[in-house]
């Protein structure tokens, strides 16, 4: 089997790129001139390479401005009304700044945030020396898209009052936890969390924490250099052309390496900036946190700190400079201060370590259904390929060789069915998705790839030969991505293969490639400027062969289940500016003519068994407290209704633990971090295999292995 070049070696060349990044690169001293180089080059490149060259227009300006705007002040607590009004004139002409080389709202929107924070920074310890009533019954909304800019300075200072109180009610609590479990350890009576008054000590100890931390904040903010202010509104031009299209300055190399790695240094975390919050994507298998197994994508990280060290607060900072307290050597450890999208809180912590490289390879076993068939079970955590060939003397591996070698294990096993688990699979290398594809199949076409120009190229499987031609069902979930979505969509559109899981697969149906801004500029222009930077523009479109793109939709599975996931915004459907569903030519195909499952006979069984089943039902209604508990946004900010609150989230999730519906891996006092399960312990508690396996029952009987029914 064979991929073509063209697409394995843009991958080959993104692996070399994120080794070149590792170079320390010194900040850019601001120059007009090569700013208004990069203004040219963007207007230019970005319409004309971008997959859906989008006209640099008054519609995209909007688009873009409006991103700007919401980095600028993602929590809304310094501009006013007033501000975002004089800002909005330039709303529909960013395209004629940029293509004029006079660009104008970067400089205005510095100006206005430098004015507002030296203005906050005034009233600050105005507001920390007033104090605060803790049992004041007042409350606070903690989304900003529910947020009206303030109309004036009063009401903004009302914001801050407010948020102020709430970190040092925070503060305070996690302090009273803190202290309650040294006094448990000495046989003393606890702390009460709340009543009429608070403990004094504690309490101006977290007053003092939050003065400093805010003040330290804002310092901060008063650092952001006039470059890095022009950086910012140009990636807000690129993102406005779709999410993954990025305009990448010499000093966001870091940034770089976390988006195309995978990998942060330490924990093995993929993360992006959102809103002023540091959200994980991704948890990288084999990675610190993912054998410690609290951290989830879509968790936002409020603050870090070392063991037993001084927490610092995380939010509104750029991502580069979080990863900078998030990172440290092996063996140490740093905790994180995490905020579920259900709204529970918790302090989570891990040892830095490397990857475990065993932990991200194709692992397999043999499970037994209720008639005692053997059904063998694949696990695919991600399309690796190690492209360097191999190192320390060992052979180089890739997951196609690796999964070939387990069907083998399990064919000698003499299994009757096949499990094949796709779920958190982000995905990576497409020659992969292609060739394990053709384990499945007697070749033929597999994914579609559409280019800038509109080219199709339809990638295929040339293998005649096919590995395993038994029963098989793929399980796949919201965080299944990319490569993941382009094989279980090949093996659904032939019929291969039953999909199982949530409502959609994440729908990242794209791909992005790096172009140096420093290249093909006149001789003169490289000696003159310091290093342009680069774009990563998203140039090809992933289509399956039914001609339906994978794009924005995902894969929709034959048979949904209940997700403790579905309350989740997450995928491509939720993300900015993200390109939409669309569809091409189908390719011919021949459909998969041995054992396979009649489509709409397992929905019904599957039905009938969720109904019966009594993990799935409690996945189902918790899934809807969950959603229910994160559309509360506007929440209480007085001590006893925090602490009611926070009891009520983490009784419910005590609850989903103790049912089996979530592990986090750690011992009641959340300290002690278990081993992590074995394959075999893991999947026997796992109802969505044990639906699979249910539906493998009568896998033998004729009206299960006809043709597929629609």
């Amino acid at each position: 089997m064979r991929v073509h070049r063209f697409v394995v070696g843009w991958l080959c060349a993104a692996l070399l790129l994120v080794s070149a990044a590792q170079a320390k690169i010194m900040p850019v001293e601001f120059d007009s001139g090569r700013n208004r180089l990069i203004a040219y080059m963007l207007s230019h490149q970005l319409p004309a390479q971008h997959f859906g060259h989008k006209s640099l227009d008054d519609k995209l300006s909007k688009a873009a401005y409006e991103l700007y705007l919401r980095q600028l002040d993602p929590r809304k607590r310094f501009l006013l009304k007033g501000d975002v009004e004089q800002l909005h004139t330039f709303g529909d002409h960013i395209d004629d700044e940029l293509s004029r080389g006079r660009i104008i709202l970067p400089d205005a929107g510095m100006q206005i945030i430098g004015e507002r924070v030296k203005e906050v920074q005034l009233f600050i310890d105005q507001i920390m020396d007033a104090g605060f009533d803790p049992n004041r019954e007042d409350f606070i909304e903690t989304d900003p898209k529910k947020l009206a800019y303030p109309a004036d300075k009063a009401v903004l200072k009302e914001r801050w009052q407010q948020a102020l109180k709430m970190e040092v009610l925070d503060s305070y609590l996690i302090d009273i936890e803190k202290k309650n479990k040294q006094l448990k350890k000495e046989g003393k009576s606890p702390l009460a969390e709340e009543g009429d008054s608070v403990d004094k000590e504690i309490w101006d100890t977290a007053m003092e924490k939050v003065r400093k931390r805010t003040h330290h904040y804002l310092h901060r903010l008063e650092q952001v250099t006039r470059q890095e202010h022009y950086n910012r509104y140009f990636d807000a031009v690129a993102r406005a052309f779709d999410p993954h299209t990025n305009y990448m300055a010499p000093t966001s190399k870091e940034d770089f390496d976390i988006h195309m790695s995978g990998s942060l240094e330490g924990i093995g975390a993929l993360l992006r900036e959102d809103d002023g919050h540091i959200k994980v994507m991704r948890i990288i298998p084999g990675s610190a946190a993912e054998r410690q197994g609290q951290l989830k994508a879509e968790d936002i990280i409020l603050a870090v700190s070392e063991k037993d060290g001084e927490s610092v607060d995380i939010s509104d900072m750029r991502i580069r400079e979080a990863v900078s307290y998030i990172r440290g050597p092996k063996g140490t450890e740093v905790r994180l201060t995490v905020l579920r999208p259900d709204g529970a809180r918790l302090v989570i912590p891990i040892v830095r370590d490397v990857v475990k490289i065993e932990e991200t390879y194709v692992k397999s076993t043999v499970l037994w259904n209720k008639k005692g068939n053997k059904i063998g079970y694949i696990r695919i955590p991600s399309f690796y390929r190690d492209f360097s060939g191999g190192r320390d003397e060992e052979p180089a591996r890739n997951v196609t060789d690796d999964t070939r070698s387990e069907l083998s294990k399990l064919k000698k096993e003499g299994v009757n069915g096949l499990i094949l688990d796709l779920r958190n699979n982000g995905g990576g290398a497409l020659s992969d998705a292609v060739d394990i594809s053709g384990l499945f199949l007697p070749g033929g076409p597999v994914v579609q790839v559409k280019n800038s120009q509109g080219m199709i190229r339809v990638l295929e499987d040339e293998d005649t030969n096919v590995t395993y031609d038994g029963p098989m069902i793929v399980l796949v979930n919201q965080f299944s991505a990319s490569a993941s979505e382009i094989l279980a969509a090949a093996l659904q559109d032939y019929g291969r293969a039953l999909i199982v899981g949530g409502a959609h697969t994440h729908g990242k149906g794209t791909v992005q490639a790096l172009v140096d801004m420093n290249r093909n500029l006149p001789l003169l222009h490289l000696k003159k400027y310091d290093d342009l930077g680069a774009l990563k523009v998203t140039i090809q479109k992933f289509y399956r062969v039914n001609g339906g793109s994978t794009q924005y939709k995902g894969v929709t599975p034959d048979v949904v289940l209940p997700s403790m996931l579905d309350y989740l915004e997450t995928g491509e459907q939720y993300m900015d500016n993200s390109l939409p569903w669309d569809q091409v030519e189908d390719v011919n195909h021949k459909p998969w003519s041995g054992p396979r499952f009649a489509v709409k006979l397992a929905q019904k069984r599957s039905e009938e068994y969720v109904a019966g089943n009594k993990k799935l039902n409690r996945i189902e209604q918790e899934s809807v407290k969950a959603k229910q508990r994160a559309e509360e946004t506007l929440v209480a900010n007085f001590l006893a209704g925090v602490v009611a609150q926070r009891k009520e989230v983490e009784q419910a999730r005590k609850e989903a633990k103790e049912a089996g519906l979530i592990s986090e891996g750690e011992d009641q006092d959340g300290t002690e971090i278990k081993e992590k399960e074995s394959l075999d312990e893991q999947l026997a508690d796992d109802p969505y295999v044990h639906l699979t396996l249910f539906l493998m029952d009568d896998i033998s009987a004729a009206e299960h292995v006809a043709g597929r029914t629609e």
